[in-house]
């Protein structure tokens, strides 16, 4: 056994140790072990030992977002094998909560502490066939374990930072045991797979793409939930304003307010309580911009400069109305999903804290999106693509081109490890 290993399994349940005596001042460690009380007797309960064995695909995401990444290849699998049984773990209780009940997996369940005995005890009961990690969030005792059971091991969608932590000592001594023991390790990009080789001598790295391009192809290819609001909006470029926070909206509404004779804006909040569209509302005003809410269109309202967004669930579909897209979040811990926006062919604009995601990072090398810091900066980037079609184009064109070249990676996991159940069935 390496040392990094022992000395991960050596420090591990002392820090959990720590975890737990916290918990009783953080609310966020507190919700941790409480939603994992009796985790392995309620398992024990659902796969008793009197099931038919299944090739068993267990696929662990870290939230919600990693989860939006596996959806397209938890969906193919069923369809493909529906005798095949898929089980999805969580780190994260928003990512448990919003997908606890999904269709296409056979359970759902919180990933447990990471310690020896969890990992022997869940192994043991969920017997998996094959095990893809979603991006990150990666376990030593569960991996360990499950290879030693057997288990064929797959990280997909994977990406390695050029300055990544992970390549730097002595994290890179944890991080190099933890890739040996996968089987195939799927990344985005040919930059992320050159990456993995370089810093860790990984010849099992191959691009596929990134899942998320294929879910948000699919989902682009519906719009019929916005379909109505064509007739409503009038016939001008109409901006989409995607997941905003307040920061956002200080931003993006006065640089605006001169262009609301020519132009749409549709605000589609983060938040959509009652208070904060009415703060919106204040805000527009004190601009002297007109608004309505989407849930007063159906009392016959006239059309006016500023749709904002009050319920949730349709801000994809959202971004088939636009002819540009600023996509919020970009001043607060991340920018939001910009692959959405980037499927429809439309010029990106997002504020500076985009860092944390790689496909943000790129769209902007690629020339297809645009950043800001200062209210400035956004009106001179809005005056140039509001006035400029052939500039949104260009950097429409770009997007859509980013998004399509790495379509095809829900596939290639797929038959991947449909693969290794034909090996064992063979």
């Amino acid at each position: 056994m390496q040392p990094v290993v022992i000395l991960y399994k050596t420090l591990f349940p002392p820090l959990l140790a720590l975890a737990k005596a916290a918990s009783l001042f953080s609310p966020k460690l507190r919700q941790f072990f409480a939603v994992r009380k009796s985790l392995m007797q309620r398992l024990e309960q659902q796969l008793g030992s009197g099931q038919a064995k299944q090739f068993t695909i267990w696929i662990h995401a870290a939230s919600a977002g990693e989860f939006e990444q596996a959806r397209p290849v938890i969906t193919e699998l069923k369809q493909r094998c529906p005798e095949c049984r898929i089980a999805v773990s969580f780190q994260s209780v928003s990512g448990y909560s919003l997908r606890k009940d999904y269709p296409d997996a056979d359970l759902v369940f919180y990933h447990p502490a990471d310690t020896a005995r969890n990992a022997k005890k869940l192994i043991t009961l969920l017997k998996p066939d094959a095990i893809m990690v979603m991006r990150y969030d990666l376990w030593l005792n569960h991996l360990l374990e499950a290879s030693r059971h057997g288990a064929r091991l797959l990280l997909a969608a994977a990406v390695l930072h050029e300055h990544s932590s992970y390549t730097r000592m002595p994290v890179k001594l944890l991080y190099q045991a933890i890739f040996s023991l996968f089987h195939s390790i799927s990344t985005v990009s040919e930059d992320d797979r050159k990456r993995f080789e370089t810093a860790f001598g990984l010849g099992t790295a191959k691009v596929s793409g990134d899942p998320r391009c294929d879910q948000v192809l699919a989902r682009s290819r519906n719009s019929s939930a916005v379909e109505h609001l064509r007739q409503w909006l009038p016939n001008r470029t109409t901006i989409v304003a995607g997941s905003t926070w307040e920061p956002d909206e200080e931003r993006i509404i006065p640089v605006f307010a001169p262009h609301k004779e020519s132009a749409c804006l549709v605000i589609a909040p983060h938040d959509v309580s009652g208070a904060r569209i009415a703060s919106i509302e204040q805000l527009l005003a004190r601009h002297g911009i007109d608004s309505r809410r989407l849930s007063q269109i159906n009392e016959g309202l006239p059309a006016s400069a500023v749709l904002i967004i009050d319920t949730i669930g349709i801000l994809v579909e959202l971004y088939s109305l636009a002819s540009i897209a600023y996509v919020g979040g970009g001043f607060g811990i991340n920018v939001h999903n910009t692959l959405e926006p980037a499927v429809y062919g439309l010029p990106l604009i997002y504020g500076p804290n985009h860092r944390k995601s790689p496909e943000a990072e790129e769209l902007l090398q690629e020339g297809a999106a645009t950043t800001f810091n200062t209210t400035s900066e956004l009106a001179s980037i809005l005056d140039d693509l509001l006035t400029n079609g052939d500039l949104r184009q260009q950097r429409g064109t770009l997007a859509a081109t980013y998004v399509r070249n790495r379509i095809g990676a829900t596939r290639d996991i797929t038959r991947e490890l449909l693969g290794w159940k034909q090996g064992l069935t063979c």
